[in-house]
């Protein structure tokens, strides 16, 4: 161990979903309280502590965790650091394994220890620090979680082994929550949760999203609201009817459905048919007419066929989502679904999830070109190589389109301006600034 001449200094590393995002971001704030020096994802390499915050979600995920905390144990090998700590959701599922696998790291924490973490600093937890975040994404947008856990039994999914049950956050702790972050200059707020349908169930006897929404909408210089993962067995069209009466939430729907073959979505436990997607989808768009659909799919589930893949193609080309992400299955221990064979080939899921997403390809390029000559509202989200990139109220951040804007103006990020859209790609627009 080397000498250690001056003070602590500590980088967080963030592997997996915007929710773990969130959760380094509300151990940075309450470290920085505390006056430990703390960065996220620094380049530096001037710290000498690390805390590695895991997912464990799908075998891919696992896999860059697990060489991520190995990255920082042989650093600490070669005298670089003095302390690697591992938290998230892998150290959550793993701890045991990962103790006798990697015993150079110095502990690994579960995702509900955060005051155990933080005791390592000898820092309290103080409650009243909820929502004094260090924002590891740029000013003018966050993230806010607004409840933690899922009671949802999917068949293929390891989050309530990782997360634990459903638990909702106030209304009052997010309204507070997000004035905060407004007046550091956040104008767009994308909901979190494991389910947002589900919200309020456990702490209001009922559905509250449409409730919580209204609340954030009234909050002054939020300008976009959107909303990620909400179920679609049961979906509350209150959520739609909110989302149409307040212009500052985003015509924007993330709703995963991982597959549209009956027999693939009982399997899945999935508690919603075909014909019930269609028919909740259909009242989407009737209520909204040019609301922007995205959804999650998954390849490869055990006994999928030919036949459920080409099931789950035409139903694309029917519905013509506007953005689609897939995943290749994975099978993951303690999950129902790990007791069926995992018997499509690794090759044949990817061949799978690539045409789908073929599929895909065709229809948002169709949809990027129905754009050309319109104008929309964009927020500029950063300039590179010398031009800006910035989104429209249908696209949330890293996961969907950007708009390239060409601008003579110099424009910053956060900043809202009108463009008109000149050319279209499969997954991007270009456009020039309108006055």
């Amino acid at each position: 161990m080397r000498t250690k001449l001056k003070k602590d200094k500590v980088n967080i590393i963030t592997l997996g979903c915007s929710k773990n995002l969130v959760d380094s971001e509300v151990l940075s704030g309450q470290l920085a309280a505390a006056d430990v020096n703390v960065e996220h994802e620094s380049k530096k390499l001037d710290h000498n502590i690390v805390v590695v915050n895991t997912c464990g979600f799908i075998d891919k995920a696992k896999e860059e965790s697990i060489n991520t905390i190995l990255e920082q144990v042989e650093l600490k090998k070669r005298g670089k650091l003095d302390k690697v700590y591992v938290t998230g959701c892998l150290s959550e599922r793993y701890k045991q394994n990962l103790e006798d696998e990697i015993p150079e790291v110095d502990a690994f924490f579960g995702t509900m220890e955060l005051p155990f973490l933080l005791r390592k600093f000898d820092v309290d937890y103080k409650a009243e620090l909820v929502g004094e975040r260090l924002l590891s994404t740029p000013n003018h947008y966050a993230y806010l979680k607004i409840s933690e856990g899922c009671n949802r039994t999917c068949s293929f999914c390891a989050i309530p082994l990782m997360r634990g049950k459903h638990v909702s956050r106030s209304i009052e702790s997010l309204v507070n929550e997000a004035k905060n972050l407004v007046q550091r200059g956040v104008k767009e707020i994308m909901l979190i949760a494991q389910e947002l349908t589900y919200y309020g169930l456990d702490i209001y006897k009922k559905r509250e999203l449409p409730k919580l929404l209204h609340a954030l909408a009234d909050i002054p210089g939020l300008e976009w609201i959107r909303l990620h993962y909400a179920y679609p067995s049961k979906f509350p069209m209150e959520i739609i009817d909110a989302m149409k009466e307040r212009e500052n939430i985003c015509n924007y729907l993330d709703m995963p459905l991982q597959h549209a073959s009956n027999k693939m979505l009982h399997a899945m436990k999935r508690q919603i048919t075909r014909e019930e997607m269609e028919d909740i989808i259909g009242e989407i768009k009737y209520k909204i007419p040019g609301i922007c659909l995205r959804t999650t799919l998954i390849a490869g589930f055990p006994k999928e066929t030919k036949d459920d893949v080409e099931e789950l193609k035409t139903f694309l080309k029917k519905i013509e989502f506007d953005r689609v992400g897939i995943f290749t299955y994975s099978h993951e221990e303690n999950t129902t679904a790990y007791d069926l064979a995992d018997d499509v080939p690794s090759e044949i899921k990817e061949q799978r999830a690539q045409e789908i997403m073929e599929v895909q390809q065709e229809i948002s390029f169709m949809k990027n070109e129905e754009k050309i000559g319109k104008t929309f509202k964009v927020i500029i989200d950063k300039k590179e190589a010398g031009r800006y990139l910035g989104r429209t109220e249908f696209d949330s951040v890293e996961v969907d389109n950007e708009v390239i804007v060409h601008s003579k103006t110099k424009l910053l990020p956060g900043d809202f301006v009108n463009v008109k859209i000149t050319s279209a790609f499969d997954y991007d627009l270009e456009g020039e600034l309108v006055n």
